[in-house]
């Protein structure tokens, strides 16, 4: 095979793997809408395709909507380079997760409903009270409230997503990231039925929290699982 040809299969490999990639961003966007994770057209998914460029869904189009063509490409400089539509209006949110977070690939905003009034209630995530939750995510941080679509938010969450995966931003939703959609994903839903369970909890009265000794077995639970879970490096 000559190097014309091996370069031209290449370039049909990158653009069957983008075509691929985009049809999971379809999928995930259509889930989180059936979810109620968010409404209308708010949140955002992005997909992390090489070291200078992510796939990002548009502003403006309803999540059950969104087809593969909407999805737009844009460089880590914040510029479009292939698309019809404006790339989502919190696009700065997902270049500053990637800055910081070389190791993952994908990242997804939304605004589940339960979350996102237990962070207007001032009832944070990030006590201890599920031993599924503390394995699987950790601590759930508050970023403080910041004005959406501006540098403000990208700002507030600096500070926290670089050791956490899965964290609340002030009135504004959640932010859940992973080396597979899949894997963001599943800490959305996670993190959404525990702040269920704690909204539960605080209308029937006071909230035990886990002990520090119990909290520290499940801690050393979580590196094993973390240990095993970094051993999956494929989404598909």
């Amino acid at each position: 095979m000559n190097k014309d040809k091996e370069l031209e299969d290449g370039e049909i490999n990158t653009l069957m793997d983008d075509k691929l990639i985009k049809a999971e961003i379809v999928k995930y966007a259509k889930l989180i809408y059936d979810k109620g994770f968010v409404c209308a057209t708010d949140g955002n998914i992005s997909y992390k395709i090489s070291t200078d460029h992510i796939l990002l869904t548009p502003s403006g189009i309803r999540k059950s909507e969104l087809t593969e063509s909407d999805i737009v490409t844009i460089n880590m400089k914040g510029e479009k380079t292939a698309g019809k539509h404006d790339a989502s209006s919190e696009l700065r949110l997902h270049l500053k997760v990637y800055q910081l977070r070389p190791d993952i690939k994908t990242v997804i905003h939304a605004h589940p409903p339960v979350c996102t009034a237990l962070t207007i209630a001032g009832i944070s995530l990030e006590k201890p009270v599920l031993p599924e939750v503390v394995l699987s995510l950790g601590e759930i941080p508050t970023a403080i409230y910041a004005t959406p679509t501006t540098d403000e938010v990208a700002q507030s969450i600096k500070d926290y997503i670089i050791s956490h995966d899965a964290l609340m931003l002030e009135r504004h939703g959640s932010l859940t990231v992973g080396f597979t959609l899949e894997a963001a994903y599943q800490k959305l839903e996670k993190m959404e039925y525990c702040a269920k369970v704690i909204m539960a909890a605080h209308q029937m009265g006071n909230i035990s929290y886990l002990s520090e000794d119990d909290l520290k077995k499940l801690q050393v639970l979580r590196k094993k699982y973390e240990l095993s879970a970094n051993a999956k490096t494929s989404d598909f």
